[in-house]
């Protein structure tokens, strides 16, 4: 038994997925799921809507927030390498019962992402086919993508690496040269420009400070994602020392090129004002289009397509390993078919499951109000999710339960990083959750304002339901390791 599964088995588990990742794979699939390219048009337009070209500014504080997180997640990932750390890490930090909430609120977010990720990416492939956009053309669109992404997924880690790596490096390439030649060479407006709002202002009560808020609050969808070098840990050779390392990787080259692209789409764009007036509501493309001319529009929709492509298989496989990885403790809904793993080293049956829900959250996008709800949700769900893996990781390290173990180690230091990501986690989910009906479509319905409260409150109260009934914790309290035992201290 190599080292890896040793590990695994001290941990609780015996080996079933194909460990067939390194160190780079393991990056190309934290990559892929935060995708530049999707977090550039999840937050460009909103960013420049309620903050004007200013909103590039809040980026670096996104950024440094999530730093605080991920130093966290170094600790846990070096000493628990294993899939799904949300519920894992968690349950070991904890007890069973905070692991299996925690698992739970996860499973949901990710859940939402693989509907938003296939809805996003729908109109690009009917930009390249030149189909008009309709409600019921989103939808089976977007149904396809993610059929197509489960197919990718479902073929094995071997098969998935190999289209993810193809779909990085073009993004990569693409994207920095993109993002350099609109500075370097057709910059149309002065640096100044990013020291202003152009009264974007004036729909936020007039406060640049609420509408820097407001900025901020979108800013936090562009670094997702990276907790998808977690879900591949039991696919990883060295996951111990790798994922660690990987995930630092990942949110610091999209950070670099996401504020890259967002300074350089600004700077390029022939009129800023008419994207603060909502009369441009795509201005990456217009920018690109402006610059490079008529002929890109087809390249350039492929390159976002396949990013999406790209990022809807990293996200199906993070959901449809967290799922394995709580379902094979027997404490899911339908536990065996989500636990069962095909002869290639694939979680096939939490995959289908998977693949089922996002179809069936695409259906919501024959109401765009419904769809509307589920992309605000899903950004808040996830940070509720890092917000609970940061909670435990710091109560356990103040009752002097846990000491970090793993060759990551931030020792006296630790504490006050990890009390700072509680607040920094803490804050940035109010702030992404606070209902502002700037951030909605004008006339948009009261719930999808409050989207994001609601549905975390119908997640809060659904889970904590299930404990109460099927009490999955006590089924859990006879096999959590004691986190000394589990480190192998």
């Amino acid at each position: 038994m190599d080292a890896d599964a040793a590990r695994l088995r001290e941990l609780g588990y015996e080996q079933e997925l194909d460990r067939r990742l390194g160190g780079l794979g393991n990056v190309v699939v934290g990559f892929a799921t935060t995708s530049p390219v999707v977090g550039l048009y999840a937050v460009v337009l909103i960013g420049t809507l309620v903050a004007g070209p200013a909103w590039v500014w809040v980026l670096p504080v996104a950024l440094l927030g999530q730093c605080l997180l991920l130093a966290v997640y170094s600790e846990l990932a070096a000493e628990f390498p294993i899939t799904g750390g949300a519920y894992q890490w968690t349950r070991r930090l904890m007890g069973p019962a905070y692991g299996w909430f925690t698992g739970w609120v996860a499973v949901c977010a990710y859940a939402a992402a693989n509907t938003t990720i296939a809805y996003l990416g729908a109109p690009w492939a009917l930009t390249l086919l030149d189909v008009a956009p309709t409600p019921g053309r989103l939808v089976l669109t977007g149904v396809a993508l993610a059929l197509l992404c489960a197919l990718a997924g479902a073929g094995g880690i071997g098969l998935m690496r190999w289209v993810l790596g193809v779909g990085v490096t073009a993004e990569v390439v693409a994207l920095v040269g993109i993002g350099l030649v609109l500075l370097l060479v057709f910059r149309d407006q002065e640096f100044s420009l990013l020291g202003g709002t152009l009264d974007a202002e004036v729909a936020s009560g007039g406060s640049v400070f609420a509408a820097l808020l407001a900025a901020l609050a979108v800013s936090g969808w562009v670094f997702i994602g990276f907790d998808a070098c977690v879900g591949s840990s039991e696919e990883t050779r060295g996951a111990a020392r790798r994922v660690p390392r990987s995930v630092w990787l990942v949110v610091l080259a999209v950070a670099a090129i996401v504020l890259l692209n967002a300074v350089a789409t600004a700077l390029a764009h022939p009129d800023p004002a008419a994207v603060v007036r909502g009369e441009d509501i795509d201005p990456v493309t217009t920018a690109v289009v402006d610059a490079f001319g008529s002929w890109s529009t087809k390249p350039f929709a492929l390159l976002v397509l396949g990013a999406f492509v790209s990022c809807g298989i990293a996200a199906q496989a993070l959901t449809a390993r967290t799922m394995y990885s709580i379902a094979r403790d027997g404490v899911l809904p339908g536990s065996r078919l989500l636990r069962r793993v095909s002869g290639n080293g694939t979680p096939i049956g939490a995959t289908i499951v998977t693949t089922v829900l996002a179809c069936a959250g695409l259906l919501l996008a024959l109401e765009s109000a419904a769809i509307g709800s589920i992309v605000i949700f899903g950004t808040a769900a996830i940070y509720a999710a890092f917000l609970l893996i940061a909670t435990a990781a710091l109560v356990a390290r103040l009752r002097g339960s846990w000491r970090p173990a793993g060759h990551v180690q931030l020792g006296r230091l630790g504490t006050v990083v990890n009390a700072l990501a509680v607040v920094w986690l803490a804050f940035e989910l109010v702030n992404i959750a606070w209902p502002r009906e700037v951030l909605a479509p004008v006339g948009a319905p009261f719930y999808q304002v409050w989207a994001a409260p609601l549905l975390l409150a119908a997640i809060t109260v659904s889970g904590l339901a299930y404990l109460l009934i099927a009490k999955p914790h006590r089924a859990l309290a006879a096999s959590t390791v004691a986190v000394g035992e589990a480190a192998g201290v």
